[in-house]
C-alpha cells in the first residue's frame, strides 16, 4: 500500500510545550503543576513521575519530564476539588452519565465518603467510621477468598508491601493488579525462559547497542522520555527498526525541548531507520521468519546455544516445518522484507529487543514474547553489553508492586520468606487474577471488592458486566486521588477513601517520608512529594491500609495460630515510618538487603541483581530456555487466510486498540491526538486504500461488530472513518472505549492478558436509518 501523509512536524518540541501549558491551565494547576515539573524525576528530594516506567537519565537534568508526564502532573496537582459539596450537587445516577473526560476533570477527591442508597449520593464519613465499616464487612465474609484486592501500578513500594501483607494476613492471595492486563506475558515467559520476568538491560545498554528492534511500541504517546535515548542511540550509529502495524509520527523525528538549538532553530533528531508495517497479530509470523532465515543460513551463535541454552533442537525442527508462504500470509510481509531485517539482525554485534503492549495484549501474547526471547537467544544477545530484552512497562511502579509481593500467583520462595519474617502462615493456593476475579464477581462469588488505585471496570474487558456486578456486591472500597467510573457502581456498602498524590508531602511524627519505586530496568529510586496536600483530610495509602488492618485484626475472630503474630505487627508504625517498613522489606524481599542504606547512598537509586544479565539461569532446566509458540504461525496464517477467503472479505478486519497522547491509561485529559491529526475519540482508523477497497470513504460513519468467544455479537459505534497509515486488513480505535467489544474469554492462554490488540471484526456502513451492510 502507498504511504500517506502523516503529522508533518517532529515529536515533542514547541507543540508539546504549548499543549502541556494549556493542560496545566485547564486543570487550574498552573502554579502547583509548574513547581512539580521542576521536581519531577530529580534526585535527592524529587519525586518519580507517575506517568510511565521509563528510567531516569543517569546524569542530572534541570527538566526531566515529558508531555504525558506534565499532563499527569496537571491532573494530580489540580486545585479543583471533588468534595462534599460536589457530591451533594451530583447524585451517583447522574454521574453515571458523565464521560471519562468529565469525571477526570471533576477534581481531586478530598475527604472520605460513604454511599447512601436513599439519597443516591456519596456523603462524608469520618476516617475512623470508614475503617470500622470496611473491617466489619470483611469479617462477615464466609471466606477471605470471597474478597478481591486490586492494585494499580501507581502505588509505591512501601504501601504495596504493607497491602499484600494485610491481604495475606487476612487469608487470601486474591491480589490481581494492572499488570494482569498489560505485561503479564512478559512476566510469565521471561521468567520461564531466562529465570526472571524483567528486563535484562540497563540504561547504558541503549548507548552501546548497534541495533534496536522496537516491537508494538509508540514512545511518543506512551513514554516520550524514551525518545531522547533513541535519538541519542541513532546519532551514535545504532540502527533502529520499528515493527508496528501503524507508521506513527513519533517514530520519525524528535525535537528535544532540552536542546536550545532544536527549539530555536527548528532542528530535530532522526530516530527510526525503517518501519516494518506488519499485519495486526502478525508478530509470531514475522519472528518465525527471522529465526528461520538465521538458522537456515547459520547466522546464529552456536557456542552460546550449546553451552547456555536448552530446547534448540525442538525449535529448529518446528522452524523447519514452517513454510514461507504461511509466514508471508501471517505477517502481511514479503519474504524479501523479512530477510532484509534478518540480515540486519545477523550483522549486529549488540541487539536490543524492546516491546510494549502491542506485543503482549494478544491472544498469542505469550507466544510473541517467547519468540522475541528465542530470537535473542539464537544470537547470544543476553548477558553482553548493549544487548538484551527490554520490555517497557506503562505504569510507573507496576513492576515494583510485583516485586513487593502484589501477585495472585506468588512464588513459594516469597511466601516462605514472609512466613520467616512475620512468623505467620501465609495462604498457599493461587488467588484470582483480573480475568478470573471479574468472572467470579459477575457470577456472584466475590462479595467484597477493594481497589488500591486504578479504574478496574473500565480498564478490564466487559466493563458493563463488571459494573453491574459491583452494584450487587456487599462491599466496595476505592482508594484513589480522582473520581472514576468504577466508583459509580456502589455496592451495598461502598466507600471512597482519598489519598495523597505522589506530588504531595507526607509528614508524620517520624519526619518527612519518602517512598521508592522500581522502573522498567529494575532500578530502585526514591520518590518524595513536595507540595502541601490539597486537603487536610487526605491520608497516605499506607495510612489507609494500616487503618483497615487495625480495625480488621482487632478481635477474637482471628485464628488462634495467627493472633499473636498479627498482634506483633506494628501496622501504625509501618504506615508512618517508611524506614521501619523498608527494614521489613530488606528481610523479606530478595535483593533489598540493607535497603535503607542503599537507597540513601546512591544518587539515582540502585539496580536489582538480574541473574540472566550475568548468564546465570534460574530456570527449570538451569539454562536459558527456547520455547515453542503454542499458538503457532500456522494458526495465525489460517486466520489470515480465512479473512482473505471470506465471501464478504471487504468488511472483515483485524482491530487493534490505541491510546492518544491526551490520555494516560483510562484517564482522558482531552480529545486532541495531534500526531494522528484528530480532535475526537469516536473514530476508526483505516488506510485510505483500504477504504476504497471496501467502498468506504473518509468521514463515513460505520459500526464495528465482533463475535465473542460465545458467538454473541458485540457492537461499537457509530465511529467516524479516519485515515491512518496502517497495514492492510488492519484497523484501529481508542482504548478504553473499545473494551466492551472484548469478552473475558478472549485472552492469552497462560498469562490471561486480554486481547485488546487483536480482534477480528466486521465493519458496516451506518446511516440515520440504521446499519447498511
Amino acid at each position: 500500500m502507498r504511504k500517506i501523509p502523516v503529522y508533518p512536524h517532529p515529536a515533542a518540541g514547541w507543540s508539546a510545550l504549548v499543549a502541556s501549558s494549556r493542560k496545566l491551565m485547564d486543570y487550574q494547576s498552573f502554579l502547583r503543576g509548574s513547581v512539580s515539573v521542576l521536581h519531577s524525576n530529580q534526585p535527592h528530594g524529587g519525586f518519580d513521575c507517575p506517568g510511565c516506567a521509563w528510567p531516569d537519565h543517569k546524569t542530572h537534568k534541570t527538566l526531566d519530564v515529558c508531555e504525558t508526564g506534565i499532563k499527569v502532573l496537571a491532573s494530580e496537582t489540580t486545585t479543583r476539588a471533588a468534595d462534599a459539596k460536589f457530591f451533594y450537587q451530583n447524585k451517583v445516577s447522574q454521574l453515571q452519565r458523565w464521560s471519562g473526560y468529565e469525571l477526570e476533570h471533576a477534581g481531586r477527591l478530598s475527604e472520605p465518603l460513604c454511599y447512601d442508597e436513599e439519597e443516591d449520593r456519596y456523603l462524608p464519613i469520618s476516617w475512623e467510621d470508614a475503617f470500622i465499616k470496611v473491617a466489619d464487612e470483611l469479617k462477615k465474609l464466609a471466606s477471605p477468598d470471597d474478597a478481591l484486592f486490586y492494585t494499580s501500578g501507581r502505588v509505591t513500594n512501601e504501601p504495596a508491601f504493607l497491602y499484600q501483607l494485610m491481604v495475606r494476613c487476612f487469608g487470601t492471595n486474591n491480589l490481581p493488579d494492572c499488570s494482569n492486563m498489560c505485561h503479564e506475558p512478559t512476566s510469565v515467559m521471561l521468567a520461564r525462559q531466562l529465570g526472571v520476568g524483567k528486563a535484562t538491560v540497563i540504561l547504558e545498554d541503549f548507548e552501546r547497542a548497534k541495533l534496536i528492534l522496537m516491537f508494538g511500541q509508540n514512545p511518543a504517546t506512551n513514554h516520550p522520555r524514551m525518545l531522547e535515548m533513541l535519538a541519542h542511540a541513532h546519532k551514535e550509529g545504532c540502527k533502529i527498526i520499528a515493527i508496528n502495524p501503524m507508521r506513527e509520527q513519533g517514530l520519525k523525528a524528535f525535537r528535544n525541548p532540552q536542546k536550545p538549538t532544536h527549539m530555536a532553530a527548528g532542528m530535530s533528531d532522526d530516530m527510526v531507520d525503517n518501519v516494518i508495517q506488519i499485519r495486526v497479530g502478525g508478530d509470531v509470523a514475522l519472528l518465525t521468519g527471522l529465526a528461520k532465515w538465521l538458522v537456515d543460513n547459520d547466522k546464529i551463535n552456536r557456542d552460546f546455544i550449546d553451552t547456555e541454552t536448552s530446547g534448540f533442537d525442538a525449535l529448529n525442527d518446528w522452524l523447519s516445518a514452517q513454510s514461507w508462504e504461511d509466514i508471508e500470509r501471517g505477517s502481511g510481509l514479503t519474504k524479501a522484507d523479512i530477510i532484509a531485517v534478518a540480515k540486519l539482525v545477523a550483522d549486529s554485534p549488540a541487539t536490543i529487543c524492546t516491546w510494549g503492549m502491542g506485543i503482549t495484549q494478544h491472544v498469542q501474547g505469550d507466544d510473541n514474547v517467547a519468540m522475541i526471547t528465542n530470537l535473542l537467544l539464537l544470537l547470544g544477545m543476553i548477558g553482553i553489553e548493549g544487548a538484551g530484552a527490554a520490555p517497557i512497562r506503562g505504569h510507573s511502579n507496576v513492576q515494583g508492586d510485583r516485586t513487593m509481593g502484589i501477585h495472585e500467583r506468588p512464588k513459594p520462595k516469597l511466601l516462605a520468606s514472609l512466613e520467616r519474617v512475620f512468623k505467620l502462615p501465609m495462604p498457599k493456593e493461587d488467588g484470582l487474577d483480573v480475568i478470573q476475579g471479574a468472572k467470579a464477581l459477575i457470577d456472584g462469588k466475590i462479595h467484597a471488592f477493594i481497589s488500591l488505585g486504578g479504574n478496574y471496570s473500565v480498564a478490564a474487558p466487559d466493563s458493563k458486566a463488571i459494573q453491574h456486578a459491583l452494584s450487587k456486591a456487599q462491599l466496595s472500597v476505592f482508594v484513589g486521588t480522582k473520581l472514576n467510573e468504577t466508583m459509580l457502581y456502589p455496592a451495598k456498602t461502598s466507600l471512597i477513601l482519598p489519598c495523597l498524590s505522589r506530588t504531595e508531602r507526607y509528614v508524620t511524627e517520624y519526619g518527612e517520608q519518602f517512598a521508592t519505586i522500581e522502573d522498567s530496568i529494575c532500578q530502585i529510586v526514591a520518590t518524595k512529594g513536595h507540595l502541601k496536600p490539597l486537603s487536610a483530610q487526605l491520608k497516605s495509602e499506607a495510612q489507609i491500609i494500616a487503618g483497615i488492618a487495625l480495625a480488621l485484626f482487632d478481635d477474637a475472630k482471628i485464628d488462634d495460630a495467627k493472633k499473636s503474630s498479627i498482634a506483633s505487627i506494628d501496622w501504625q508504625k509501618m504506615s508512618t515510618d517508611f524506614d521501619f517498613t523498608r527494614n521489613y522489606i530488606a528481610q523479606a524481599i530478595e535483593g533489598f538487603e540493607n535497603f535503607n542504606a542503599k537507597i540513601r547512598e546512591h544518587k539515582r537509586g540502585f539496580h536489582l541483581y538480574h541473574p540472566a544479565r550475568h548468564r546465570s539461569w534460574q530456570t527449570q532446566s538451569g539454562k536459558a530456555q527456547f520455547e515453542l509458540p503454542t499458538h503457532s504461525v500456522t494458526l495465525v496464517a489460517d486466520r489470515a487466510a480465512k479473512i482473505e477467503q471470506d465471501a464478504n472479505h471487504d468488511s472483515v478486519w483485524q482491530l487493534t486498540s490505541v491510546r492518544s497522547h491526551d490520555q494516560f491509561n483510562t484517564m482522558i485529559f482531552g480529545f486532541e491526538d495531534r500526531y494522528r491529526q484528530t480532535q475526537r475519540r469516536d473514530v476508526l482508523f483505516m488506510h485510505p486504500d483500504e477504504m476504497a477497497r471496501a467502498g468506504l470513504h473518509e468521514g463515513a460513519r460505520v459500526m464495528v461488530t465482533r463475535k465473542d468467544s460465545q458467538g454473541n455479537a458485540r457492537t461499537l459505534g457509530p465511529l467516524i472513518l479516519t485515515k491512518m497509515d496502517i497495514a492492510a486488513g488492519s484497523v484501529a480505535t481508542y482504548y478504553p472505549e473499545c473494551n466492551d467489544l472484548i469478552d473475558l474469554d478472549s485472552h492469552a492462554p497462560e498469562s490471561r492478558t486480554p486481547a485488546y490488540k487483536s480482534m477480528t471484526v466486521s465493519i458496516s456502513r451506518y446511516d440515520e436509518q440504521g446499519v447498511t451492510a
